[in-house]
């Protein structure tokens, strides 16, 4: 499992937006300055973001980006997963794979699925609203 610069990003983007998301909608502009992120890269991570309903963008002036639910709502996991396009220990367990013609005969699946569940498990008892206090 490997968490990319897009999984790290999406966070720290995250993280930005909801500190700075209550007095309105936030530029990508002002979060790549911040964070020192390139716009480009941050703009392929927001159109995740926004694909996968977690945030919502407005255009024109007074636009940007806003949370669409509560910072204690938002786990880490859904927003790692939704930046990642795989994200398992093994290709096999990845999503949407093909079933693996030896996961019978395996005899380490059962580890690997045991780390992809604590991983999972870890990152999912973690909300952004926990990240923004231990900041």
């Amino acid at each position: 499992m490997f968490i990319s610069t897009k999984g790290r990003y999406a966070l720290t983007c995250m993280l930005d937006l909801a500190e700075h998301c209550r007095d309105g909608n936030v530029s990508l502009k002002d979060i790549a300055e911040r964070q020192g992120i390139s716009l480009k890269y941050l703009e392929s991570i927001m159109k995740d973001m926004v694909a996968h309903g977690l945030v919502k963008g407005v255009h024109g002036w007074g636009g940007g980006y806003s949370l669409t639910k509560e910072t204690k709502e938002y786990t880490a996991l859904e927003i790692v997963k939704a930046a990642e396009d795989n994200f398992a220990t093994v290709s096999c367990l990845a999503e949407g794979s093909e079933p693996c013609d030896r996961i019978t005969a395996c005899r380490t699946i059962k580890l690997w699925k045991g780390l992809d569940d604590a991983v999972n498990d870890y990152l999912q008892s973690v909300t952004l609203a926990e990240l923004l206090e231990d900041a």
